[in-house]
C-alpha cells in the first residue's frame, strides 16, 4: 500500500513538473513573440515612411518605444536598405514572411509596399531569455523535485502505515479467530462510528451468528445421532436374539414385525431430517390451495387417530386461499400439527381452522388438552426436544422424535411465514401457522 502511494506521488510529481515546464516555456516564448509583434506594428509604419521619403536611418526606426533588444532590417531584393547595428549577420535576406524561431533567434518577417517593389521588413530577437528560463527551471526541478519526492514518499509511507494499522489489526484478529475456532472473541475496533469500525462490528456480528449456527448444528447432530443410535441398537439386539437359537415360525414372525417397526421408525426419522435440511433454493413454489391441503391432512390424521375428535372450520371457499410454496411440505406441516395435538391430548377435541387476515392466512390447530407450562412452551419447536411429561394425559402417547414442531417451524420459514405457540396449563394448546398469500 505504502509503495503504491509512493509511486503515485512520484508519477504525479513528474507529471506536474513536465506540465509546469511546458507552461513556462510556452509563456516565455509567447512573451517574446508578443514583443516582436508589438515592435513590428511600430517599425512597419516608420519603415513605410522611410521608404516613401528615401530616408534610411535605422535609429529613426528603433527610437523610443521599440525594445532595444529587437533588431531591424529592411531589404529590397538582394539590397539592404536599413539595418540595425546589432542585427545578426548570419540571418539570410530571403526569409519567409511570418513569426517563427530560426536558430537562436525569434524572427518576424513581413512585406512592405515601396516604389520599387515590395520591401521585406525583418525583426530579430534573441532566444536567450527563453533558454535562460528553461535552464533555470531545469536547475530548480533537479534540486526541488528529489526533495519533494522524498518528502512525499515519507509522508505517504507514514500516512499509509497509520491508515493500515487498524486494518492489519483487524486482519490479524480475524486470522486468529479462524485458527482458534472461537468465533465469540471480540473483534478490535468494533463499536466506533467510522467505516472500519462498522466493518469490524459487522464481522463480529457475523462471527457470533456463525458460532450460534454451529452450536445449533452440533446440538442437532448429537441429538440426531442419539435418536438414530437407539433404534439401530434395538434392531441389532433383536436380530442377534433371533439368530441366537432356533425358534418357531410364530416367534420369527414376531421378531420380524418388531424389526419392521424399528425400520419404520428409522425411515420416519430420515424423512424428518430430510425435511429439516430443505433449503429455499430447492423448494418448489407454486400456488397451493391451502384449504384443500388442510382437508387432506385432516383426513390423514383421522385415519391414524380414528378415536380422536377432529374438525375443520373456515369462513372461505376451497379455492379462495392460495399460498405460494410446496404442497407436500405444507401438507406435512399441517399433519404434524394435528398429530402433535393427538399425541399429547388424547381424547380431547382438536379443531383445525383456516382464516384470512389481511395479506396472510392463519391456520390454527387447537386442542382442549392439559396445555404446557411457560418454561416448556419456550422450548417447543426445538429439534429433538420431547417434553413428554409436560402434556401427559391418561392416554398420552409418546414415541416421537421431537421433530414435529421443528419441521413446522422450518416449513413456515421456508414459505416466509411464522409459527406461534400459545398455551396455558389446564386450558389447552394452540399452534398457529401464518403464511403470506399469493399476490395474484
Amino acid at each position: 500500500m505504502a509503495s503504491s502511494v509512493g509511486l503515485a506521488c512520484v508519477f504525479v510529481a513528474l507529471l506536474l513538473s513536465a506540465g509546469l515546464y511546458l507552461v513556462t516555456q510556452g509563456v516565455v516564448q509567447q512573451t517574446q513573440l508578443s514583443k516582436l509583434s508589438s515592435a513590428a506594428s511600430l517599425v512597419a509604419e516608420r519603415a513605410e515612411n522611410s521608404l516613401q521619403f528615401g530616408q534610411f536611418d535605422p535609429d529613426d526606426l528603433t527610437r523610443q518605444d521599440v525594445p532595444p533588444d529587437v533588431q531591424v532590417r529592411v531589404s529590397l531584393g538582394r539590397s539592404v536598405l536599413i539595418v540595425s547595428r546589432q542585427f545578426p549577420a548570419g540571418l539570410p535576406l530571403s526569409v519567409d514572411p511570418g513569426v517563427y524561431r530560426l536558430g537562436d533567434r525569434y524572427v518576424l518577417a513581413q512585406q512592405l509596399g515601396s516604389r520599387g517593389g515590395y520591401a521585406l521588413l525583418t525583426l530579430a530577437l534573441s532566444s536567450q531569455a527563453t533558454d535562460d528560463a528553461r535552464r533555470a527551471f531545469l536547475r530548480a526541478v533537479l534540486i526541488i523535485l528529489p526533495l519533494t519526492l522524498l518528502v512525499a514518499c515519507l509522508g505517504a509511507w507514514w500516512a499509509a502505515g497509520r491508515m493500515l494499522r487498524p486494518v492489519a489489526a483487524l486482519e490479524r484478529s480475524a486470522r486468529e479467530i479462524g485458527e482458534s475456532g472461537d468465533l465469540t472473541r471480540p473483534v478490535p475496533g468494533a463499536g466506533g462510528q467510522d467505516e472500519l469500525s462498522r466493518l469490524a462490528g459487522t464481522l463480529q456480528t457475523t462471527f457470533r451468528q456463525l458460532e450460534a449456527t454451529r452450536a445449533r448444528e452440533v446440538q442437532f447432530l448429537r441429538a440426531a445421532a442419539h435418536d438414530l443410535r437407539s433404534p439401530l441398537a434395538a434392531l441389532k439386539t433383536r436380530v442377534a436374539l433371533s439368530l441366537s437359537r432356533e425358534r418357531g415360525p410364530e416367534r420369527y414372525r414376531q421378531d420380524l414385525q418388531e424389526v419392521g417397526q424399528d425400520l419404520s421408525r428409522l425411515s420416519t426419522l430420515a424423512e424428518h431430517l430430510l425435511l429439516l435440511a430443505r433449503s429455499p433454493q430447492t423448494m418448489a413454489r407454486q400456488p397451493v390451495p391451502l384449504l384443500e391441503v388442510a382437508a387432506d391432512a385432516l383426513d390423514a390424521a383421522r385415519s391414524r387417530f380414528p378415536d380422536q375428535d377432529m374438525d375443520l372450520s373456515s369462513d372461505l371457499s376451497a379455492g379462495a386461499l392460495s399460498v405460494p410454496g410446496d404442497r407436500i411440505l405444507l401438507g406435512q406441516a399441517i399433519l404434524n400439527l394435528l398429530q402433535n395435538a393427538a399425541h399429547h391430548a388424547p381424547g380431547a377435541e382438536v379443531r383445525l381452522s383456516v382464516r384470512r387476515i389481511g395479506a396472510q392466512v392463519h391456520l390454527s390447530v387447537h386442542d382442549d388438552g392439559p396445555g404446557v407450562p411457560p418454561e416448556v412452551l419456550a422450548r417447543l419447536g426445538e429439534a429433538f426436544y420431547r417434553p413428554d411429561e409436560a402434556r401427559s394425559g391418561p392416554g398420552a402417547s409418546g414415541g416421537g422424535h421431537g421433530l414435529g414442531l421443528a419441521i413446522v417451524r422450518h416449513v413456515a420459514e421456508l414459505h416466509g411465514g411464522t409459527l406461534e405457540l400459545l398455551s396455558t396449563p389446564g386450558q389447552g394448546f394452540t399452534a398457529t401457522l401464518s403464511l403470506p398469500l399469493s399476490s395474484a
